[in-house]
């Protein structure tokens, strides 16, 4: 009997509540014996954005990205770090562009059958709301989204599943 989850993506950018999110999608997948894929995807069009209201220039534009690609390569390789000691691949994917399209992207091209995000903390107005790239993707997705929430409670659960060393052969791309 198929679960109905079978290929799980989780979006990261490096806050705690993505990070979370990455935690609760690994005790997700262990327990559905699902896929799990991560993916984090650098911003450009904001940064194109910050360069066209000229808050940076080109150089600086450049210099930021490399550092936010950087992020990325840890995050992932973190993510895929606790998967592994958790008996559970996890396939890591670096993109960039705009976020909430990469995203759907992404979900559309590889029958993602479940998004898991971070909570939608730091949103202070409703401007910010909508400016959210969580937001964004919890709003307009096609399929179901698991939002997470309580930090403790995931760390909790995370941390209940037996510590089992396995090999995985993916990369991130």
């Amino acid at each position: 009997m198929s679960n109905g989850f079978t290929e799980l993506l989780v979006y990261l950018d490096g806050s705690e509540d993505s990070m979370s999110a990455a935690m609760a999608a690994i005790v997700l997948a262990k327990q559905l014996e699902s896929h799990l894929t991560a993916i984090y995807v650098v911003n450009t069009k904001a940064l194109q954005d910050l360069v066209k209201a000229r808050i940076f220039l080109d150089v600086e534009q450049q210099e930021y990205q490399r550092d936010i690609e950087g992020d990325a390569v840890r995050y992932l390789s973190h993510v895929k770090k606790l998967g592994k000691k958790k008996g559970v691949a996890v396939e890591c994917v670096k993109s960039e562009g705009a976020v909430h399209q990469v995203v759907r992207d992404y979900i559309s091209a590889n029958s993602i059958d479940m998004l898991v995000i971070g909570g939608l903390s730091g949103i202070h107005s409703r401007r910010d709301e909508l400016l959210s790239e969580t937001d964004r993707m919890m709003r307009n997705a096609t399929i179901p989204v698991f939002v997470v929430r309580d930090n403790d409670d995931i760390w909790d659960m995370y941390e209940s599943l037996p510590d089992t060393e396995r090999e995985d052969t993916y990369d991130i791309d």
